[in-house]
């Protein structure tokens, strides 16, 4: 039980409710919101509701209150989990990893700051130089990665467009030495355009508000959104970020971990391209294809570090190779606007996934030697997106619900698992849960020749043969018997769904309608060779080294690259497979209201998400045997004043058996168990009745103390006072 929360803040744990069923669980949740109270435990899972508020709980002094104490010895908080999975590291040497999911606008970016703020605040006591640099660029590359990754959605003024799973390194002492980053599924779509009342990348933002005129004009660029079309497509948005403050912060940053200004330069003139990109026109003048506002192109050249013709002919005809000849084939005017767009989407992309390796580079291990040093231990923490349902659900979407469907799967996997091997280790019988495995949803996706994926793949294969009306025929024909999956064609009164265009898929988080309108396109992600040529060409030696594969002719390029989609997969599979060989720990974020207010909480969306962040099972899992489980001499240090045999020391041959003489004094034998190191309870009214024995105990204690006290405090007075008037 934790210290200092009384039940008016309603159960810390909700393995601990009387009854658990949806409307206690969702009563707790509101009463503990409405107490301001935002953690809650479900064993040793918290579970984070959004406050909408600052809250003075991160700084130093909270800090201390968690280092080294074991999760129930203080109120629920992030701290402790992230105080947990350093101990987990430390003291077994077992990689630990903290995994944070919910929706977006949830708070997970924010629990990812804080966790990292609590692992840099309780290493290194000596302050050593090189641990401090190591930290130091942890936290900041944050801000980086923030700046170039994130957006402002309808739902989330700082919506994380990516994911982002962090290693940090620790040496046998414990203190960091250095870290990696892996990024999954940037949604670069949004550099071309954004939904009503939605931003493009905070980037381009902090580059037109927090730019000095200077560096504007050498970047031909003014201070207007409205004046950028990749911008302006979303409206006039106003955003709680400070745009100007933070382009200062992002650059103080990226020169703290070692970006070059030439580096820094390059990023703001990528930044730069990209906007002028989407302002460029293109018209048919009979047969031929042209720029309307050619001017453009020479600025272009110019930040790209190469020559006006040769972004012209890139942007308005395509190398081609037929037989042994090579031919430059002219777009259509439709033609050049999607090879632009798809230029700007892969430039955009290929920024970010370099600020990544340049983060990778400086701080990752370097020289570190297992023999000399002992093992070299990790603790992850994975921040993704969370289960999206928007008006208009299109691959991006897809993606990031497989996704969710991957990590739930091995959650409850997990949490199944660490059960079992508990009651295992302790000699404590085992009784089985039921509980949905989503394994179906995920084949619907994954599976080879019969998942969705591998549909789409073989749709893309058939280079303009196949449109995306073929690719849902194909869907309909190959998955109509699937309990999950359903289209319009499959179920003709179902006028939620258009014929020709969405189909639906039965997520664990609930249905889901997508629309497969450029599915393909986005599937293929093509990127004609001319545009990869023209930037390995430049004379810019950071750009050439983004686009390595620009040296390649025309004739050299002949493997079809793997699709968005299926490049995806093999990430995800990655993904869990690093998850599930190491010791997870796990964060739950709520978004209690669409209003972003600290005062509302909306109980269907509240019970929407417990729903889809399995929760409910979560408990039960926990509940299934034991609700509450403790260490013997940690509960005879809580509970030992309550009876005569324990109080103050108990003199028998072991813990264990002193618990078992304190549970049958109180008479609650019928409802435990004694395992090899911990005692676990059945149910929570046994725990209860132990606090309130407790505290009445605690309360006859002081009040003997203050009777035996009071004499002397008198005595001390008589003497103290002749002395007072000397």
């Amino acid at each position: 039980m934790a210290e200092q929360e009384s039940l008016e803040f309603g159960k810390a744990d909700f393995v601990l409710l009387d009854t658990v069923n949806m409307s206690e669980f969702m009563a707790n949740l509101k009463l503990r919101f409405e107490k301001g109270k935002i953690y809650s435990y479900i064993g040793e899972v918290v579970v984070s509701v959004n406050p909408y508020r600052s809250l003075n709980i991160y700084g130093k002094d909270t800090i201390e209150q968690y280092k080294g104490r074991e999760l129930y010895e203080r109120p629920p908080h992030l701290f402790a989990i992230a105080d947990a999975t350093y101990k987990a590291m430390k003291r077994r040497s077992k990689d630990t990893c903290i995994v944070i999911s919910g929706e977006s606008g949830a708070g997970k970016t924010e629990a990812s700051k804080y966790i990292m703020q609590f692992i840099a605040g309780i290493t290194n006591p000596s302050q050593r130089q090189e641990v401090e640099r190591v930290k130091n660029m942890l936290l900041k590359s944050n801000c980086v990665l923030e700046a170039f990754g994130n957006a402002k959605t309808k739902r989330n003024d700082n919506s994380s467009r990516f994911g982002k799973y962090m290693d940090i390194n620790f040496d046998f002492k414990g203190d960091p030495i250095g870290g990696h980053i892996n990024n999954y599924l940037l949604e670069k779509s949004r550099v071309i355009v954004q939904q009503q009342g939605e931003r493009n990348f905070h980037s381009f933002h902090q580059l037109l508000f927090g730019a000095p005129e200077k560096l504007l004009r050498t970047l031909h660029i003014q201070k207007d959104p409205a004046a950028y079309n990749f911008i302006k497509v979303g409206g006039v948005v106003k955003s709680a970020i400070n745009d100007a403050a933070e382009f200062k912060a992002v650059a103080d940053a990226m020169k703290v971990i070692g970006f070059t200004a030439e580096e820094i330069q390059t990023v703001y003139k990528i930044l730069a391209t990209i906007l002028h990109l989407g302002n460029l026109k293109f018209a048919m003048d009979g047969d031929s294809v042209l720029i309307e506002n050619s001017k453009l192109v020479s600025v272009i050249a110019e930040l790209l570090s190469t020559k006006s013709d040769i972004v012209e002919k890139a942007l308005l005809y395509r190398t081609v190779a037929t037989g042994r000849d090579v031919i430059d084939k002219q777009h259509t005017d439709q033609e050049a606007s999607y090879g632009r767009d798809a230029f700007a989407k892969a430039i955009y992309d290929r920024l970010f996934c370099w600020i990544v390796n340049r983060i990778n580079d400086i701080i990752e291990v370097k020289n570190y030697d297992a023999k000399i040093h002992g093992k070299n231990t990790v603790i992850g923490v994975l921040d993704i997106y969370g289960f999206e349902i928007f008006d208009n659900n299109s691959l991006e979407q897809f993606c990031i619900n497989y996704c969710n469907e991957k990590l739930q799967q091995l959650f409850i996997q997990l949490v199944l698992k660490q059960e079992q091997e508990e009651y295992q280790r302790e000699g404590i019988p085992w009784r089985h849960i039921d509980y949905f495995n989503n394994q179906i949803i995920v084949d619907l996706v994954e599976q080879q020749h019969k998942g969705i994926i591998s549909i789409l793949d073989d749709a893309c294969v058939n280079v303009g043969k196949v449109t995306d009306k073929m690719f849902l025929d194909a869907l309909n024909t190959k998955l109509q018997k699937h309990a999950h999956y359903s289209s319009r064609k499959l179920c003709a009164t179902d006028k939620t769904m258009d014929f020709d265009r969405d189909f639906r898929i039965k997520h664990y988080a609930g249905h889901v309608v997508y629309s497969v309108i450029a599915f393909i396109d986005k599937n293929k992600d093509t990127l004609f060779q001319d545009f990869k040529r023209l930037m390995y060409n430049s004379s810019n030696p950071v750009l050439k080294n983004m686009w390595p594969e620009g040296k390649l002719s025309i004739t050299e390029v002949t493997k079809r690259p793997l699709t968005a989609a299926t490049l995806f997969k093999f990430s995800m599979i990655a993904l869990v497979e690093n998850l599930a060989s190491k010791e997870p720990y796990y964060v739950r974020c709520i978004k209690p209201n669409e209003q972003k207010s600290p005062l509302l909480f909306d109980d269907q969306r509240c019970q929407h998400q417990v729903e889809y962040l399995g929760l409910m099972e979560n408990v039960r899992v926990r509940r299934a045997g034991f609700a509450y489980r403790q260490y013997y001499d940690r509960f005879l240090q809580r509970y030992k004043m309550i009876s005569e045999f324990t109080w103050p020391n108990h003199d028998m041959r072991s813990d264990q058996e002193a618990v078992k003489k304190l549970v049958e004094c109180c008479g609650f034998q019928h409802d435990v168990a004694y395992g090899k190191t911990k005692l676990f309870i059945r149910t929570p009214r046994t725990l209860f009745n132990l606090e309130d024995r407790r505290t009445q105990m605690i309360e006859r204690i002081v009040l003997f103390l203050q009777k035996m006290a009071a004499p002397l405090l008198c005595e001390t007075e008589r003497d103290r006072k002749p002395l007072e008037e000397k």
